[in-house]
């Protein structure tokens, strides 16, 4: 049965979080890092799967998003970096502290989050579906126009009218912190996002800390994060073993995917997939600690 929890970032702010238990005895622990603007529900199909299977999962809502909204967003400031550096960060900590592997899916932003997390040396390895740099160079011709249109257009219109990003009245799901917007906004304009910002120069060091094993997927008809984009973004995982994966949607036979088909039903080949390869990394981490 699951349980909500409100988990207490380094700041002090409230962060809610569902924990799912696992079916049986837990083999490990695993975190779900949300995209920008997805609140955990949308993550409750695959969450549920992974507690069959054995894992004792938490999603959570970052601060802004979801349960973890204020009453309003108009006024609401928050750092963009802050939903890895302090939310998914309380999650880390409040998960490390059973004695099981600790292990991270990553969706999209939560792929730029492994890199902002203080203690990322607590998670065993990283599975990411649909990270990228955001920029729209990396684009097909005709999403280039459509986010032309977003950052340019729609998104200051609906900013000056409500005083954050109101997503939903174009039906395009969360409403948006305004800061998180004008960072994303700015950040989107780099060919590899925030590594390429002037601005940013401390960046890099947080994610050279990064030495995990790393599994980066991203479908073939993901037109906001192709292949190219996402490899863009992974170069800043330095130090990390990074693998990356295409998907090809017909050839897996799971139908069209896109950016946020990762964790629709049907796409539950794939969360084999990710759930296979975290298996395999914990397997060989603790072949290679009995071996020495």
């Amino acid at each position: 049965m699951t349980k909500q929890l409100t988990l207490t970032a380094a700041d002090g702010y409230p962060v809610v979080a569902t924990l799912y238990p696992a079916a049986g005895a837990a083999q490990a622990q695993l975190i779900v890092a949300s995209a920008t603007g997805v609140p955990q529900g949308y993550y409750r199909r695959f969450a549920e799967f992974a507690a069959a299977r054995g894992y004792r999962v938490l999603t959570l809502d970052y601060r802004g998003i979801g349960l973890s909204s204020p009453a309003t967003l108009k006024g609401f400031e928050v750092d963009f970096l802050d939903w890895g550096r302090l939310d998914l960060a309380a999650a880390v900590d409040y998960m490390a502290d059973e004695p099981l592997p600790l292990l991270m899916i990553g969706h999209s932003y939560g792929g730029h989050a492994l890199g902002l997390l203080p203690n990322q040396h607590k998670i065993a390895a990283c599975y990411l579906f649909g990270t990228s740099a955001g920029w729209h160079g990396w684009m097909p011709p005709l999403e280039r126009i459509k986010v032309w249109i977003t950052w340019h257009i729609a998104g200051p219109l609906l900013t000056r009218w409500h005083g954050y990003l109101a997503w939903s009245k174009l039906g395009m799901g969360e409403d948006l912190p305004l800061s998180i917007y004008r960072q994303w906004k700015r950040w989107c304009g780099y060919p590899r996002y925030f590594f390429d910002d002037p601005r940013m120069g401390d960046i890099r060091s947080s994610y050279d800390r990064v030495r995990m094993p790393v599994m980066a997927v991203n479908a073939l008809d993901d037109l906001w994060a192709p292949p190219a984009s996402r490899d863009a973004f992974m170069a800043g995982y330095r130090n990390a073993s990074v693998t990356t994966a295409d998907i090809d949607p017909a050839r897996a036979g799971i139908g069209a995917i896109g950016h946020m088909g990762y964790f629709r039903a049907s796409a539950q080949p794939l969360w084999e997939d990710a759930l296979g390869w975290l298996q395999l990394q914990l397997q060989t981490e603790l072949s290679s600690a009995t071996k020495s």
